[in-house]
């Protein structure tokens, strides 16, 4: 089924405002067994009609979201019906929905409201519980010699996603006539890149009959997605699994931090952390992870080195004879945490981020990690990240948090 995805709104262009709704639709659609077959991303005013017409032409639904506010650049409704050529009413269950809106939360509702209630004659209403900008669904009938059937859905996220799955869902099932959803399944990896996939088991997977695969890389971890019948997603499964074991993070879309909070919740394991170039980063994500208060036990943010000493006693020695971005240093860090923390497991990270810092002998992008256990010898590692600030904190987060995992999973 040709799906056309249409977001509008000129701050989706000027990046004022981030565009989520095409990864949210299309990971909804995934599981119906559907997907986009197009988007597209116009500023408010003519070329909202121009869009429209090129997805009524080329699509069997289409999916417009934004531009069904009060204001006078909110002008959805409008472009689609001069393009139909249908004519706009103002619709009384929807008036009394959005009068109903504001009388409920004791607000006069402004004259501008009004325009809200208008929709191309022959359309449906879909309510909205959660704003005051009914949706509005064409039938295919409706559309004429396009035979496409046009769903219109207000831009918020906290109004657009329970609309989508309450109204458009159910439609795009009876449209698409599709009985048996196809498998899915997202693997994830650490520590090797998309052309180690080309070299590895790209060649198997095509062979594999009924079987669709993709990839997403970015610095230092690959998701691979699989499409197709449950047993041909069991063969892929096993192939990669069998190149790639120790990289393979989760094989149900679980993001790392997910995956060592699981690990150490089933352990019975408390973590500690100790950073220094990544600023709390690694402690964010694991705080992102629901239950993470049961298994995190504190987290060091030692950017200067009268942090290193004061919080995790990091010693002036060390310090004076390596420097904050070295071997001893690390390992210092890594052991005072897992004391200072009374954790089980700690891991530690201090490097040089950049621009600036680096020499020859320690270049920018150079990275220590340690990993201290009650029982084991700590272990450290050297690591090179030659890219830019952001990039870099992020991939020596991901080093960090992997070296957990693997010592878990030991």
């Amino acid at each position: 089924m040709q799906i056309e995805l249409l977001t509008t709104g000129t701050e989706l262009l000027l990046g004022t405002t981030q565009n989520t709704h095409g990864a949210w639709i299309g990971q909804r659609l995934l599981r119906i067994g559907l997907r986009i077959s197009r988007q597209v991303t116009v500023p408010d005013g003519k070329a909202v009609g121009r869009a429209m017409r090129a997805g009524l032409e080329d699509g069997e639904a289409l999916i417009v979201t934004g531009g069904l506010g009060p204001t006078s650049d909110d002008l959805t409704r409008e472009a689609l019906a001069e393009v139909l050529g249908l004519e706009m009413i103002e619709d009384e269950a929807a008036m009394r929905a959005i009068e109903e809106f504001f009388a409920s939360r004791q607000r006069v509702m402004a004259k501008a409201n009004r325009k809200q209630a208008q929709a191309p004659v022959g359309a449906d209403i879909l309510v909205n519980p959660n704003g005051t900008a009914p949706g509005l669904y064409l039938p295919p009938r409706l559309s004429g010699s396009f035979n496409c059937g046009v769903f219109l859905l207000p831009g918020p996220p906290r109004e657009l996603y329970p609309m989508f799955e309450a109204e458009v869902v159910p439609r795009l099932q009876a449209m698409s006539g599709i009985e048996e959803v196809p498998g899915f399944q997202e693997l994830k990896f650490v520590g090797i890149g998309e052309s180690d996939f080309h070299e590895g088991v790209d060649r198997v997977l095509e062979a594999i009959p009924g079987l669709e695969h993709g990839y997403c890389a970015r610095p230092g971890e690959v998701d691979l997605r699989l499409m197709g019948p449950a047993a041909r997603l069991r063969e892929a499964r096993d192939v990669v699994q069998g190149t790639f074991r120790k990289e393979l993070v989760s094989d149900d879309g679980a993001n790392l931090e997910d995956v060592v909070v699981d690990l150490l919740s089933k352990q019975g394991k408390t973590l500690a952390i100790a950073e220094s170039c990544t600023g709390g980063l690694i402690s964010s994500r694991i705080t992102d992870v629901a239950g993470s208060s049961a298994v995190f036990r504190y987290g060091f943010v030692t950017y200067a080195n009268e942090a290193k000493e004061e919080l995790v006693g990091v010693s002036q020695e060390a310090l004076r004879n390596h420097g904050a971005v070295s071997d001893p240093v690390a390992r210092q860090m890594a052991e005072g945490a897992l004391k200072a923390g009374e954790a089980d497991v700690a891991v530690a990270v201090t490097g040089i981020a950049g621009p600036g810092g680096g020499s020859a002998d320690k270049p920018v992008g150079t990275v220590f990690l340690a990993l201290a256990e009650n029982g084991k010898e700590t272990r450290v590692y050297q690591q090179f990240h030659p890219w830019a600030r952001a990039t870099f904190k992020r991939q020596v987060s991901q080093s960090a948090l992997n070296f957990v995992r693997l010592s878990l999973g030991e």
